[in-house]
């Protein structure tokens, strides 16, 4: 009699005849890389120090805005992202993070952890230690947008860009004419 085949009958077909998994496709890695970290609501600065507390490299980006409350005014730090901050991990440490209270999932693309490149990064780094970021409205070529703020408040345009400047495109339907107007992006919200 001839050797014996271990049936995998979950599949229905003998083991030898299985395909073979390709590894490649779900290697761990022990680079390092920069991941996205998606947290519960206003917890991004308790995170961020449980992170610290547990030795993994993390980054919360923060920008400095005037609040008032009825009996004061004080300057606080906010996150730049709500609900993200960013670790500096190999994947297969992603444990760590994820068992953190109030994390809530890494930032996934295609049902894989979405890595940033270091340069995205260090630009961020750099826009906040000269104090110039702070939070805008993702605009996208193509979406609806409403302008909220100025002399143009409450125009509705589609977004282009032009010599690489933000535009709206504004149209007058009565009479079948659109015109493009630039925008800032801290001025217009996008539309539902």
């Amino acid at each position: 009699m001839g050797p014996e085949i271990e049936m995998n009958y979950a599949a229905g077909r003998p083991e030898s005849e299985q395909p073979v998994p390709d590894n490649r496709r779900h290697e761990v890695t022990q680079e390092f890389k920069w991941y996205a970290v998606y947290t519960c609501p206003r917890h991004e600065k308790v995170v961020h120090q449980q992170l610290n507390a547990k030795t993994v490299e993390s980054f919360l980006p923060l920008y400095q805005t005037l609040r008032q409350w009825n009996d004061r005014k004080a300057l606080v730090d906010l996150p730049l992202f709500p609900r993200y901050l960013f670790v500096h991990i190999p994947l297969s440490e992603r444990v760590r993070v994820l068992t953190v209270p109030g994390v809530l999932s890494l930032v996934n693309f295609n049902g894989q952890p979405a890595c940033l490149a270091d340069d995205e990064i260090e630009t961020l780094k750099t826009s906040l230690a000269l104090r110039a970021a702070e939070p805008c409205p993702y605009l996208v070529e193509g979406k609806r947008i409403r302008i909220t703020t100025g002399p143009l408040k409450g125009l509705e345009g589609i977004v282009i860009r032009r010599k690489g400047k933000l535009r709206a495109v504004v149209s007058i339907h009565s009479i079948m004419q659109s015109f493009s107007v630039e925008v800032d992006a801290a001025d217009a919200l996008p539309i539902a």
